[in-house]
Formats: structure tokens, C-alpha cells, sequence
């Protein structure tokens, strides 16, 4: 049985993800929130993202790139949570989020996101994300798909 401070925990995981993915929406005239999406990373962060061979990228980087993206080739890019799974031990916790992208009003695409999350002074921080793109061979398991 879980206890309420386990519980309390998996929420406020879910919180995060889900504040997460809609700081990642923007349209012409409306940016993204990239002040709020960086402050749930602990400093030095790796992200991974989809494409391969795999390369680590920073969060400074990754706002930088789809900053870009968003002036020149995603003029709208929304995206959101099908399901999640949270693990937390202690002050340590993994996280899997099922998602949901829409590119443009039209190209909609689906994956995975992993999270790695550490728990300091009773805040709850992302230390590394890994994603995959769904594909024929690969799809978003049923338990994350919503």
C-alpha cells in the first residue's frame, strides 16, 4: 500500500510533466513558455532526444533549436499527455509519458518520453530525458496511449 507522501509524490510528478508538455505549444503569435519549461530541469540536464546516432543535447540547446524551428518551419506545435506511468523511491523517481504532437495544424505524431526525476529541498526536478518517436514496428504501449 502506498503511503499520502508516495501519492503526494506521483502527483506532483504528474503536475510537472504535464506543465511539461504545454509550456512546448506555440502558434504564430503565441511563444512557448521556455522560462517554465527550463526551470524543471536541475542544472546540466541531458536530453536525448528521438533522432539518431544518439546525440546529448542541453536544455539550452533544445529551447535554442525549436525556438528556431517555431520562426522558420513549425509555425504551431502542440503537444499532450496520453498517459503516464511514475515509479518513486525515496527522493528518486522514474516517469513515462505517452504523447501526442501536432506539427502545423496537420502532421500529428505520437512517442514515448522517459524521465529520470530527483526530489531536493521538497521540489521535484528532471535530471535527464530520453524520447522515440512511435513508428509501424514501435507503438505507444496501451497503458501510455491514454
Amino acid at each position: 500500500m502506498r503511503t499520502e507522501e508516495e501519492m503526494a509524490d506521483e502527483k506532483a510528478i504528474r503536475k510537472l510533466i504535464e506543465r511539461q508538455f504545454g509550456c512546448l505549444s506555440w502558434s504564430p503569435g503565441v511563444s512557448a513558455d521556455w522560462n517554465t519549461f527550463q526551470l524543471d530541469f536541475l542544472s546540466g540536464a541531458p536530453l536525448y532526444p528521438a533522432i539518431r546516432p544518439v546525440k546529448q543535447q542541453s536544455v539550452n540547446a533544445f529551447i535554442e533549436r525549436l525556438s528556431e524551428l517555431a520562426k522558420t518551419k513549425i509555425l504551431s506545435f502542440h503537444e499532450k499527455v496520453l498517459g503516464t506511468e511514475v515509479r518513486v523511491f525515496g527522493n528518486v523517481a522514474i516517469a513515462m509519458a505517452g504523447c501526442e504532437t501536432v506539427e502545423n495544424e496537420t502532421e500529428v505524431s505520437r512517442g514515448v518520453e522517459m524521465l529520470l526525476l530527483v526530489k531536493d529541498a521538497g521540489q521535484w526536478k528532471i535530471a535527464g530525458q530520453a524520447w522515440d518517436s512511435e513508428s509501424d514496428e514501435v507503438k505507444v504501449p496501451s497503458y501510455l496511449s491514454g
